[in-house]
């Protein structure tokens, strides 16, 4: 049972998830009014960058030091390139998947990379050897991928049949 500590962490998580299917929306009707799915997310990103900037010169954040950076492995980049993968497939994905199917989708394929990553310990996370039991969440969270799909499917099939 998580103490009082990680309950918080906890629920800031699954508030920040919770605000993913607004910006996939956002994002996704962004895009359509921009005309294109590509500009809609360097308008994302700049936002993103229009807001954090005030809050770090709020914070008095120090400005980085780009030599210690530069000694860093080199997947350290890859976080601004999963964000923009992440955005371009929700301009292009959650419009024609609908909100809930495209972030359940995300959610397996999150899951399923995050139980590699922590069994071998990659990316500076400490070593979680998969489990049955963690096997079992996973295979649970695709289940409800493919009955959120399931569901999905029978009001277009049912209005087919019409």
């Amino acid at each position: 049972m998580p103490n009082a500590a990680s309950l918080l962490l906890i629920l800031a998580a699954v508030f920040a998830g919770a605000v993913v299917p607004f910006q996939a929306g956002a994002n996704a009707m962004l895009g359509r009014l921009i005309g294109h799915p590509l500009w809609a997310t360097v308008v994302s990103l700049g936002v993103s960058l229009a807001l954090i900037i005030p809050v770090m010169i709020a914070f008095r954040v120090p400005m980085p030091s780009l030599g210690e950076t530069m000694k860093g492995p080199w997947w350290i980049w890859i976080g601004g390139a999963a964000g923009v993968i992440y955005i371009t497939a929700a301009l292009l994905l959650a419009p024609k998947l609908g909100a809930a199917s495209f972030i359940v989708a995300v959610i397996v394929g999150q899951m399923a990379v995050s139980v590699v990553i922590d069994h071998f310990g990659l990316m500076g996370f400490p070593e979680k050897p998969v489990s049955v039991t963690r096997l079992a969440g996973v295979a649970l969270i695709i289940g409800g991928m493919v009955t959120t799909q399931i569901a999905s499917a029978i009001p277009a099939l049912a209005s087919q049949g019409r």
